[in-house]
């Protein structure tokens, strides 16, 4: 801006040669200049005070129309949010199929040292080492006394243990809000929840995670914030789980067996009702995982999903089935199973060397004959044993909601030829899980169906594509059934009286840890059962891991000593709170004679 001079030299000459005064062109000049500032301060005052007017009209309007907003809405709750806003810690429950609480969070604290404002760090070290048995003193001593500024010193504490750790009376020793994962019943069902654990930590917060078992299959479901609370339903029945597993539990020491599993499962909707691994151990304080030795030694496996065993003659239900189904025999036919029998210069034996003869179907099924198998074996062929086998979901991994499962792959032979189709009709050369054998069986039983195993609630039947037909499922159920019921059949300690149980042992000794053959003196034995056999609701699968009953002159190892005995206990137990009626039927009155009405 190009301001006017106060004394222009044109004019002061001018008013000098008039005879004027030059100073009062400066003062008019000076004038005429505050003048102008005046105004254009005035100006500017003014639109100041216009956009300031502007901003509190603006501002009144829009906290005006949030407190109606306010007003006309519901009254709702205050939460509380940490300062960490990006830690999740809301996990949804998990409960059983009646809605009982398997698994749910519970508030508790963690418990932190800034060593910086600690007082007495060494008698802290030695009352904290009172309180937590598993802390060394010595090392927080060491930390305590360092360079450091923070020291973690428990994830998650009890309240008992807060209130003993604020008692110290240490300003250095802090406490954290933290959620963690409780479950009420201990080691109920604890292959099946699996677990979880903290990530994403902080004083004020940590992440919950699955690490396991249905937690970690389900994590983000789990921590889904569209649940709404809603907690997931899972199949199992938290009564029936704690029989299935106070039995098993009891037949394994009983029998001396080294490990042992069950599978309850419902043969229509697929819904494992009952799932149990034993050694178990409980998810509130989940062991580390192995680092050496076998890992099916260490409680954290879970042998009725993860153990893949050869499970003997249960398998030959499934190569009667076929042939039935392929109309190459009926029950009726006969097989001689009479020796010499040689595939590929290899004899096929029988247990203890019998020689059963000539047997029908029906026969060959509840002697549990080798021979007789595989003579039917090799009338069905190998490409359609394995595509039956297939069909039956025993050769692939299970899409159950177990993260353990996916990795769990039957184990099958790399050439499938005669020998083979020969072994794997009685259960040998072919290794898969108890959880695959009984959605296998749960097939047979239903009418001949796929049926895939589910850990979740189901509202109704799930039956997959026709497998066999309706013919040779009953078929194949008769024959299970006389395996009981029969005097000479494998599995005559299986009968519940009112249950009409079917099914069929197996027996089958372990491999050597090194690949130089089998143990003689070690098995692992199996009864796949179904019940009732005549129209079946339920299949069983009770499989021991090197079991032996010694009350006789003589160890007996077989699975109708160990595995029949101990599923016919379960049954007789689970099957009343499944809602089942015993078949009662009168039975006759030896030596009396009605004589008169």
């Amino acid at each position: 801006m190009i301001r006017t001079p106060l004394r222009p030299l044109a004019r002061i000459l001018d008013a000098r040669q008039k005879g004027e005064n030059p100073d009062a062109i400066e003062r008019e000049n000076l004038r005429i200049r505050h003048e102008e500032m005046r105004d254009k301060a005035r100006v500017r005052a003014e639109s100041r005070l216009l956009m300031l007017g502007v901003f509190f009209f603006c501002a009144f309007t829009v906290i005006g129309a949030r407190m109606g907003h306010i007003a006309a809405s519901e009254p709702e709750e205050p939460r509380t949010q940490a300062n960490t806003a990006s830690v999740v810690a809301t996990r949804a429950d998990i409960v059983d199929r009646r809605g009982r609480i398997l698994a749910t969070n519970m508030e508790t604290h963690s418990l932190y040292a800034h060593p910086q404002q600690m007082i007495e760090p060494e008698r802290a070290a030695q009352a904290l080492a009172g309180i937590f048995s598993d802390l060394d003193e010595d090392r927080m001593i060491k930390d305590f006394t360092g360079t450091r500024k923070f020291v973690w010193i428990k994830r998650k504490i009890s309240p008992e243990q807060k209130q003993a750790v604020h008692d110290i009376g240490e300003p250095g020793l802090l406490f954290g809000p933290r959620e963690m994962r409780l479950y009420p019943n201990g080691k109920l069902a604890a292959h099946v929840l699996g677990g979880a654990g903290f990530d994403n930590e902080d004083v004020s917060g940590a992440e919950i995670l699955g690490v396991a078992g249905i937690e970690k299959y389900l994590d983000a479901d789990l921590r889904d914030p569209a649940r709404a609370g809603a907690p997931v339903e899972l199949s199992l029945d938290l009564t029936i789980q704690a029989a299935v597993e106070q039995v098993l539990h009891g037949g394994m020491t009983l029998l001396n067996a080294k490990g042992a599993a069950a599978v309850l499962m419902d043969v229509h909707t697929g819904e494992v009702i009952a799932l149990a691994s034993l050694p178990d151990f409980d998810p509130n304080d989940r062991p580390a995982p192995p680092t050496k030795g076998n890992p099916s030694d260490s409680p954290l496996f879970n042998r009725a999903v993860q153990g893949v065993y050869e499970l003997g003659s249960t398998f030959k239900i499934f190569a009667a089935a076929q042939a039935l189904d392929l109309k190459l025999v009926n029950p009726s036919t006969v097989i001689d199973t009479s020796p010499p029998f040689k595939i590929g210069g290899y004899p096929i034996g029988e247990f203890k060397g019998h020689n059963y003869g000539k047997l029908s179907v029906e026969k060959i099924i509840v002697k549990s004959s080798n021979r007789g198998t595989g003579k039917l074996a090799l009338m069905i062929g190998a490409k359609r044993q394995k595509e039956f086998l297939d069909s039956l979901g025993l050769l692939a991994p299970l899409p159950v909601e177990l993260i353990e499962a996916g990795s769990v792959h039957p184990q099958t032979p790399d050439r499938w030829g005669d020998l083979s189709t020969v072994t794997i009709s009685y259960g040998h050369g072919i290794n898969s899980s108890p959880l695959h054998l009984a959605s296998a069986y749960s097939t047979i039983a239903n009418g001949g169906h796929m049926i895939r195993p589910t850990l979740l609630k189901q509202a109704g039947p799930r039956l997959g594509p026709q497998i066999i037909s309706e013919q040779t499922s009953a078929q194949a159920r008769a024959m299970l059934r006389l395996v009981v019921s029969h005097r000479d059949g494998t599995a005559s300690f299986g009968d519940v009286p009112g249950y009409a149980v079917g099914g069929k042992t197996g027996t089958a000794e372990k491999l050597k840890e090194n690949g130089g053959g089998y143990y003689a003196d070690r098995n692992i034995n199996t009864f796949a059962s179904m019940f009732p056999a005549h129209a079946p609701k339920y299949v069983l699968v009770v499989t021991l891991d090197e079991p032996v009953e010694s009350s006789g002159a003589e160890p007996r190892r077989t699975a109708g000593w160990t595995a029949v005995p101990v599923a016919a206990e379960i049954i007789r137990r689970v099957a009343p709170l499944l809602g089942m009626r015993p078949d009662v039927e009168p039975a006759e009155l030896a030596g009396i004679t009605l004589a008169s009405q």
